[in-house]
């Protein structure tokens, strides 16, 4: 017997971002998705997209965003995002585009100078969200199968 509680399930995605190494986009468990930490990479080209900390932070935000949909959810069930920045002094800019994701009762948050980001980057994004049930049938929580 098994509970889907405990069942791991990867997030794949269509018209999305592309892993650039041997890791999964999401990865959800029970209703709870965790994403991989997104930089500004555009799904298109797979390069990194051009303009610097803000668009590279709008970006990543889209980036999670996609990843969040596949799953299920969305950036209002975001209970938890951990934001590496390459200069700290890059904070506020970061605040300027990361705020209106996130206009009413933003998720908790980390914010950590890194020494170096994939790629180049100046910013990656990792998130943790609640995937609400489909309905009153597809919560597990103390049920067997």
């Amino acid at each position: 017997m098994s509970c889907c509680c405990a069942e791991r399930k990867i997030v794949h995605i269509e018209n999305g971002p592309k892993a650039i190494g041997p890791y999964s986009l999401g990865v959800q468990v029970g209703h709870l998705v965790f994403t991989s930490g997104q930089v500004g990479l555009d799904p298109a080209t797979g390069a990194m997209v051009p303009g610097g900390l803000e668009a590279e932070t709008h970006q990543a935000l889209e980036n999670m965003k996609a990843i969040l949909e596949a799953a299920g959810t969305n950036m209002a069930n975001v209970v938890k995002t951990t934001v590496f920045l390459r200069d700290m002094n890059d904070f506020n800019a970061m605040n300027g585009i990361y705020g209106p994701y996130f206009p009413e009762n933003p998720p908790a948050r980390s914010a950590i100078q890194v020494a170096a980001l994939p790629r180049g980057a100046a910013v990656e994004i990792e998130c943790v969200a609640l995937v609400p049930p489909r309905d009153d049938d597809d919560c597990c929580c103390d049920k067997k199968e």
